[in-house]
């Protein structure tokens, strides 16, 4: 077997989550436990960090991930979905799991697939554990792929687990309120492990509280432990500053990951590092500049307020993988303090998505290029584009992402600034992302 056809059975067998949508979720653990089981239970092994929330957990993960590594711990990391290659989803220091390996795995749970018909998303999990567990890695910080309580990563104890942001989105397999999703992302919360919440709504994190102290975990409001402030937007690096509310110490720093909403998700970093280092890991002020400078190497993440290179004009390019009304309320912020002269907007979305409320917030005077992703739960750019002329947004349609960037490119002055967004898996199909 190649790797070429490992990855296509994988997406080509197994219901995915990211490419159709409803039919790969699951509403229980039953597959999950049984596949760990015929692995001999690796998730049982390993320590880990357990990162939930509707937006900001990869970064959180990612960032932490990078901050481990700089401390010396060999440190897994478990993010979704990937933008280019399957082996992005499981990494060790930052390396991804090799195509090998993946073709040994794919080989090896045959048998098993034919007999439980997993999803995607439940085998790629269990084969993560038992990666970690097989390289013995010291820690590993793990990312929900959605919800929490029923997520297939739920079946860890955690040495801390984080709650980001809580926002909107899922709501036909998490609830229809803001109240009922959080009450499914504090499923991850564990008897006595210590958790982190960065939610900014009180009422939101009366819920997380509570459900904490009723597991007897202790609770941490990050922004009450810590205050992030940015002293400088610098390129490529922001310079950044965290303040210990209770101790009053600072720590000056730059970020990897240069964007107005990772304050929020630093707070939770910089809150989850002081609970590591109570529980005895050896992790200095140094190892925390490096991790947070460093993200990207360490961890491979992508897609994040991403400037891309362009071999076109002299016109800036960025991408973002926010795909939520959360997401673009800071999105839209982020793109109104960057100096151009006319915003070319290359957009698409999935057709499962209620998109009344990112339509009201996207700016009226882009130029848009309506697109769509190569996967089936993609909205077609048609579509899209009749649906966003009720609100104001003008654009020609493309069939690809690759065209719909290209005329941007094409199009674009070197004053001005291509956006690339609406949808991970059109940022995926960026070239040379």
């Amino acid at each position: 077997m190649t790797y070429q056809e490992a990855e296509a059975f994988l997406f080509e067998q197994l219901p995915m989550f990211q490419r159709v949508g409803g039919p790969a979720y699951k509403k229980d653990l039953h597959n999950t436990y049984a596949l760990l089981e015929a692995l001999g239970n690796p998730h049982l092994k390993g320590k880990y960090i357990h990162v939930a929330g509707t937006n900001g957990k990869g970064s959180t993960a990612s960032f932490l991930a990078s901050v481990l590594k700089e401390s010396g711990y060999k440190t897994g990391l478990y993010t979704s979905p990937h933008l280019k290659s399957f082996t992005e989803r499981m990494r060790i220091d930052g390396i991804p799991i090799s195509k090998e390996e993946v073709i040994q795995y794919v080989e090896k749970f045959k048998p098993i697939i034919e007999e439980l018909r997993p999803s995607f998303f439940e085998l790629t999990t269990a084969m993560a554990f038992d990666y970690f567990a097989k390289e013995e890695v010291d820690i590993a910080v793990i990312e929900v792929g959605m919800g929490g309580r029923l997520d297939c990563t739920n079946v860890i104890q955690a040495e801390v687990s984080i709650i980001t942001q809580i926002g909107l989105d899922h709501q036909q397999f998490l609830g229809n309120t803001l109240e009922e999703i959080t009450n499914e992302k504090a499923g991850i919360i564990k008897e006595n492990v210590p958790t982190v919440c960065s939610v900014s709504e009180n009422e939101l994190k009366l819920i997380i509280r509570e459900v904490a102290e009723a597991k007897n975990a202790p609770f941490v409001d990050s922004k009450e432990r810590y205050k992030i402030s940015i002293t400088e937007e610098s390129i490529p690096n922001w310079k950044m500053m965290a303040e210990n509310l209770i101790t009053s110490e600072k720590v000056e720093f730059e970020s990897g990951l240069s964007a107005s909403y990772q304050i929020q998700n630093l707070s939770s970093v910089f809150s989850a590092l002081d609970i590591l280092k109570e529980k005895g890991y050896s992790i200095t002020k140094e190892n925390i500049k490096n991790g947070l400078r460093n993200v990207i190497v360490n961890s491979g993440i992508k897609g994040r307020w991403q400037r891309i290179p362009n071999d076109k004009s002299q016109a800036k390019i960025i991408a973002d993988t926010g795909h939520n009304i959360p997401a673009f309320e800071h999105i839209v912020k982020m793109i109104e303090k960057e100096e151009f002269e006319q915003l070319h907007f290359v957009f698409a979305t999935v057709n499962d998505k209620k998109l009344e409320g990112v339509l009201e917030l996207l700016p009226k005077n882009a130029k848009y290029y309506f697109t769509q992703a190569n996967i089936p739960r993609a909205l077609n750019a048609n579509d899209l584009k009749e649906i966003a002329f009720k609100y104001g947004l003008k654009g020609d349609s493309y069939s690809t992402v690759a065209e719909a960037f290209s005329n941007a490119q094409k199009n674009a002055s070197d004053k001005d600034l291509i956006f690339v967004g609406g949808s991970t898996f059109a940022v995926a199909e960026i070239p040379d992302l």
